[in-house]
């Protein structure tokens, strides 16, 4: 039940109470009818024998008896006897070869081979003649034959509307959740898509579902509101950052070229300027990401060997790696061609082999990969360094997220992975990342493969 929709969900539940309540009904009635339809024989009997009494009559020494008397109304057999038992006039149905003593007003049920009947005799005293018994003999078992074909029919008609209850149980209740469904599309359209603008939009209603589609239309509002504003706010500060940063850049540079400038105020210069470029690329890196989520950032798309670039971009950061003695190993296959904006490549593959020499070991190892796989090209940057732990790893995609917050004094601002993640997903790839603490990280993106 745990893997069923709602809609199943509902239906079966809603399909069990009905098959339930009717067959109980049934049951009830089916229980009444049959005692209703064995009451209704017995006074039809009873009737039929009481009426019958005027139809006997004794004139000129023989009976006189009414045509009606011989008529099977009700399904009731009627027949005249003396009082010693003797036959006089009448019918006996067929099959009934019981001879009951005479009980006069006393229903008696008698059973023959396999069938039941209903006998009632009336005593009746003739003018002129004497003492007279009018029996009426009726069967049950065609009485409760009728009874059986509805209760067959029934059995019949009762899967019938079982299934018919399932099916306008299930269209019934899905045309209920129809407005829930498209809650559903709309939450993962917007997960999807990264669209904010999307609204649910059921219109005017008065039930839950729709004050609840209300409700997060709302509550989407506010949020896009909010998402805009920081995107505003990001952009914005970000461009009133770049000119100050600038200027103190320009005045480090002309301090700097002072040779009159003792070494203990160089040194200072020096790392005012340091830092203000680890602040001007951290501007840039938040005007590139602010524009992505504006969705104002554009690729350049051509036809790129990437072989030769992530070669190229390798023999680059072999000269940082020297500085904490780390080789950096390739496997590059020949020819990789791919759909891709040049800048952007060459930006997350430097991102992600400085972070893997930032955060590895001294005298340590990076191996860089490129090769095909499925339609794909796959490239990895593997260290041996310190390693990201399982609590962690999740988050190292999110902006300005650090595992240590020691390492904040660095030049690493914590956007670099989140640039490297909207990079790869701009070309239509996805990135992961497999890591053991105090062993090493392996980052591995995959790029469509460019068609011939």
């Amino acid at each position: 039940m745990k893997r069923l929709s709602l809609k199943l969900k509902v239906t079966l539940l809603y399909s069990f109470f009905m098959t339930l309540l009717t067959c109980a009904a049934l049951a009830i009635l089916f229980s009444l009818s049959n005692q209703e339809i064995l009451a209704s024989t017995q006074n039809t009997l009873k009737k039929q024998v009481q009426e019958s009494m005027e139809d006997v009559e004794w004139e000129d020494g023989s009976f006189d008896l009414d045509s009606d008397f011989y008529d099977l109304d009700g399904g009731v057999y009627l027949s005249l006897y003396t009082e010693t038992g003797e036959l006089l006039y009448g019918r006996i149905p067929y099959g009934f070869d019981l001879k009951p003593d005479f009980s006069d007003g006393q229903l008696q049920t008698l059973s023959d081979s396999g069938r039941q009947w209903y006998v009632f005799d009336l005593a009746h005293r003739i003018s002129g003649y004497g003492l007279v018994y009018i029996r009426g003999i009726s069967s049950v078992t065609e009485a409760e034959s009728s009874f059986r074909i509805t209760l067959r029919f029934a059995m019949i008609v009762l899967p019938l509307l079982v299934v018919l209850t399932a099916v306008i149980g299930y269209l019934f209740t899905r045309r209920t959740l129809r407005p829930v469904r498209r809650i559903t599309d709309t939450v993962q359209e917007i997960q999807t898509n990264q669209d904010l603008s999307r609204r649910v939009e059921l219109g005017n209603g008065t039930d839950e579902i729709y004050q609840l589609a209300d409700t997060f239309d709302q509550l989407l509002d506010r949020i896009e509101h909010a998402f805009r504003r920081e995107q505003q706010f990001t952009s914005d500060v970000s461009h009133e950052l770049r000119t100050p940063i600038t200027v103190i850049l320009a005045q480090c540079d002309a301090a700097l070229a002072d040779e009159t400038l003792n070494g203990e105020h160089r040194q200072q210069i020096e790392l005012i300027e340091k830092k203000a470029r680890n602040m001007a690329q951290i501007i840039s890196q938040l005007l590139l990401l602010s524009r992505a989520d504006q969705g104002r950032q554009q690729l350049q798309m051509e036809s790129l060997n990437l072989s030769e670039l992530t070669e190229m971009v390798c023999e680059e950061q072999s000269i940082l790696a020297e500085e904490k003695q780390i080789t950096i190993s390739t496997q590059i296959e020949p020819e990789l061609y791919a759909s891709a904006d040049e800048t952007f490549y060459i930006r997350m593959l430097v991102n992600l082999i400085s972070n893997a020499i930032y955060y590895g070991r001294e005298g340590g190892h990076i191996f860089v990969s490129c090769f095909r796989q499925n339609g794909f090209i796959a490239g990895s940057v593997e260290d041996d360094g310190i390693g990201i732990s399982k609590e962690d790893l999740p988050h190292i995609w999110e902006r300005f997220y650090r595992a240590d917050t020691s390492r904040s004094a660095s030049g690493h601002s914590g956007l670099g992975l989140s640039m490297v993640k909207w990079i790869v997903e701009a070309h239509g790839g996805t990135i992961t990342a497999e890591s053991t603490l105090g062993k090493g990280t392996a980052l591995t993106f995959l790029l469509p493969e460019e068609k011939n």
